[in-house]
């Protein structure tokens, strides 16, 4: 069965993988839908920026899962995350929600720098509480750009399936799409207004202000949450999602969603993707998901000396930098059985 990825998590959208001279070769990208395609030929500039996107969407995921069992780890240049996404879990979930919003980052901000053709600088309208006397301007990341363009070209492969009524596969097609739209909307709800001061000796007597996406730290903080609280979905006899304990409250287009649970990522599975936890580095210390205990599930872990290299010694010469030292010290690393 083919990988239900979204095509923002495909491994070869960057520069490097399909570009001779400028011209992409749109036809012979592996795992392109026909609509993907066609895009591509159409928008060829924004070929770089979708790869650029979602690699910073899996970099967050390996950051915000650093601590897990299941660590986000890329295993080969054919379906980043292997089998994993085969399966309708939580970590599915997260990982189409944050390389979706990666695309949206990357896309918004290209248009702001000039770097495609088809956008520029944010057409945002003036927030109604800005006070009077502030300018609404500046370059702003164009948001509305970067959602649209995300949202048609991410989208077009699960809309171009079609799978009969309330089969697993249409099933996973209105899962999938309901968290690339939640990533969308977490990068649109945590853009915020910036401002820049103007005026003799930066008195602030006039302020530029424009639309700032925030740092994407935030947005996989903010998705991390809600894969925490991700809500458990079944299709019901009209095709459509609803969720399996109504006792909580209905998840709304901002949070994520899933149809199955998770694998066990203790042991390695190759029918499911597990790489399992045997020689992951725990805490011995901690009682949280990084702690030997949970992250070994209980085979227990191995100790040994470690050398690390670490800055020490900084000081702070005027002006205007800092000057550090490097020094090794010997550490008990622990590692899993």
């Amino acid at each position: 069965q083919e990988l239900c990825l979204s095509l923002a998590m495909n491994p070869l959208l960057i520069p490097e993988a399909y570009i001779i001279g400028a011209q992409p070769l749109c036809s012979q990208l592996v795992g392109l839908s026909q609509g993907q395609k066609k895009l591509c030929q159409l928008y060829q500039d924004h070929m770089q920026y979708i790869g650029e996107g979602a690699k910073t969407g899996i970099r967050e995921c390996q950051y915000q899962f650093r601590h897990r069992r299941w660590n986000c780890s890329t295993v080969d240049n054919s379906s980043v995350f292997g089998r994993v996404m085969q399966i309708g879990s939580r970590e599915t979930a997260f990982t189409y929600a944050i390389s979706a919003a990666g695309v949206v980052n990357a896309v918004s901000r290209a248009c702001r720098e000039g770097e495609l053709s088809s956008c520029g600088c944010s057409r945002a309208a003036r927030p109604k509480d800005l006070p009077r006397d502030w300018l609404w301007g500046g370059c702003g990341d164009n948001l509305n750009y970067g959602y649209r363009f995300s949202k048609e070209f991410v989208d077009a492969r699960e809309r171009e399936k079609s799978y009969p009524k309330g089969s697993y596969e249409s099933s996973r097609v209105l899962m999938n799409i309901h968290n690339n739209e939640a990533g969308r909307r977490t990068v649109s709800d945590l853009a915020h207004v910036s401002c820049k001061c103007h005026g003799v000796s930066g008195s602030c007597s006039l302020k530029t202000c424009w639309l700032q996406l925030a740092d994407f730290r935030k947005v996989g903080d903010a998705l991390k949450e809600k894969y925490d609280s991700a809500a458990a979905m079944k299709l019901n006899t009209r095709g459509k999602l609803v969720q399996m304990h109504s006792k909580f409250n209905a998840p709304t287009s901002h949070d994520l969603v899933y149809i199955e649970s998770s694998p066990d990522y203790c042991l390695k599975n190759q029918s499911t993707g597990s790489l399992g936890t045997v020689g992951r580095l725990c805490n011995k210390t901690s009682e949280g998901m990084d702690g030997c205990e949970l992250m070994c599930c209980g085979r227990g872990y191995d100790q040994y000396k470690a050398q690390i290299v670490e800055r020490c010694h900084c000081k702070f010469h005027w002006c205007c930098y800092v000057k550090c030292k490097r020094c090794t010290k010997i550490v008990d690393q622990f590692v899993c059985k």
